[in-house]
This record gives structure tokens, sequence and C-alpha cells, in this order.
């Protein structure tokens, strides 16, 4: 087993039509104002940007972020990853009721060296750290949202 490979799966129930996550999860930018552990986005250019994460523990993550997949009919925006984390990240979008369903699935292997080391001891926290960033991760959008503030 590879202790630095990790993969996840969210499922996020929002209460907006799926356009409106959709324009808003594409608006990446945008994450630092309703995602709380996202603490810094840069555009490079039209398709990637530098991210930087941080969760409850105390340790930042950044990675350049490159567009890989943008179906909008199919609600799927895709990023491939480098940096302090490699690999990929798929935000899937669909209509569910008068709301929608956003699934959230990344496959990554962590290149930061303190990370690394700490990979087999500290694995059953980075999940936790991950998970608690979700979930806030989907409170801020949802209250996003209901807010009216997405761009259109």
């Amino acid at each position: 087993m590879d202790w630095n490979h990790y993969r996840f799966r969210s499922l996020w129930p929002l209460p907006a039509p799926a356009p409106d996550a959709y324009r808003a999860l594409e608006r990446i930018e945008d994450y630092p104002r309703w995602w709380p552990q996202v603490r810094a986005v840069t555009r490079l250019d039209d398709t990637s940007g530098i991210a930087r994460f941080r969760s409850l523990l105390p340790y930042d993550l950044t990675a350049t972020l490159r567009e890989g997949r943008r179906e909008p009919a199919a609600g799927v925006l895709e990023v491939e990853m480098s940096g302090d984390l490699e690999g990929w990240a798929r935000w899937t979008v669909a209509p569910r009721g008068t709301g929608s369903l956003v699934r959230y699935d990344q496959e990554v292997v962590v290149r930061k060296p303190l990370l690394r080391r700490l990979a087999v001891p500290g694995r059953p926290l980075f999940r936790a750290n991950h998970r608690l960033m979700m979930q806030a991760g989907r409170r801020g959008l949802a209250a996003h949202l209901e807010s009216g503030r997405q761009a259109v």
C-alpha cells in the first residue's frame, strides 16, 4: 500500500439548481469567499491557477490546478493537480429534485515532504482533516447559492 496515495469522494446535496451550482464551482477564484479552507486562489490564465488549502491541522497545501475536462452539459469539471498534491479532482453536478447533487472525486499522491514522513501515523488524521474540509465546503457553497451571490 502506498500510504501517500488517497482517493476521496464526497456528495453534496444542494438547494440550488444544477446550473447554478455548476457556475459557482467553475469560478474557482471565488472559492475563498465561501469555502474557509481554500485560503487563496490565484489565476495563472483562463485554464490554470494556484490554490492554497488549510483545514484544521496546522499545515498548508499548495497545488497548481490545470483544467482537464469542462463539460457543462454533463455537469463535469475536472482539474489536474501538481505541487503538494499530484493527481486530479472532479466535480460532477446533477439535478436532484428542485436542487442539485454535487459529487466530488479526487485521487492524489501527497508530495509535501512533511506529510510524506508522517504518512503512516498521520493517515487517519489527514483523512479526517479532508472530511472536515469537505463538510465546510458543502455548507459554504449551500449558503453562497442560497444568498444569490454566485456569478451568473
